[in-house]
């Protein structure tokens, strides 16, 4: 936990729970980033499919422990932003059938959400791959001629209002989050989570 301990003090204390939860993670995210370098694997149409294959089990065993009723008010949009679906559309534009879908291995070393706090730690990786989406999206359209509506709906996700869906989400966290012992709870399972995806995609280095 020293990404948490590491937080400056004074800025700790005045911004709010989803900037700090930015810094507390800020080491896990660049290490994912470091690990795999996801651009060179849309190099092909098998790569990619292998890509979303991995993705979807990581969203799939999030997904599974997480449903609107978790959340209730603390995210009431909850249920639009699941990101199965869109996976689910691009693997059938790859030939992948939804009955199939179900074989899928699950990301292990997830953080088991039992209360809201870390529920929102999970999710906070997730929907930020949504603002990363965004770059990597013209790069598949480039490469591999698959668009917001077909074959990259999950790189495109919200699309024109991925920023305002974000910046809802941040809301969410700031008004759920505010209580130190909260915060850590999100911290932690956010770190965990960024953890087990950096491990799950390194998978795509050992082809």
């Amino acid at each position: 936990m020293s990404e948490i301990a590491s937080l400056d003090g004074e800025a700790s204390a005045i911004a709010g729970p989803a900037v700090r939860l930015r810094k507390a993670t800020q080491r896990a995210h660049q290490r994912l980033e470091r690990r795999v370098d996801v651009k060179k694997r849309f190099a092909s149409p098998l790569a990619y499919k292998e890509y979303l294959g991995l993705m979807f089990g990581f969203c799939a065993g999030v997904e599974q422990q997480l449903n609107g009723e978790f959340f209730g008010a603390a995210l009431s949009d909850y249920e639009s932003r699941r990101k199965l679906p869109l996976l689910t559309q691009d693997l059938a534009h790859q030939g992948v059938a939804s009955a199939a879908l179900h074989l899928v291995p699950l990301c292990p070393g997830l953080p088991v959400c039992t209360d809201v706090a870390t529920a929102f730690g999970c999710l906070y990786v997730v929907e930020g791959a949504t603002l990363g989406g965004r770059t990597l999206l013209p790069l598949v359209e480039s490469r591999l001629g698959y668009t917001a509506s077909a074959g990259a709906q999950y790189l495109a996700s919200y699309g024109e209002h991925t920023t305002e869906r974000w910046q809802q989400f941040t809301v969410a966290i700031d008004r759920w989050c505010r209580p130190p012992e909260r915060f850590a709870r999100a911290a932690r399972a956010a770190i965990e989570t960024f953890a087990a995806l950096e491990q799950w995609l390194s998978e795509l280095e050992r082809e």
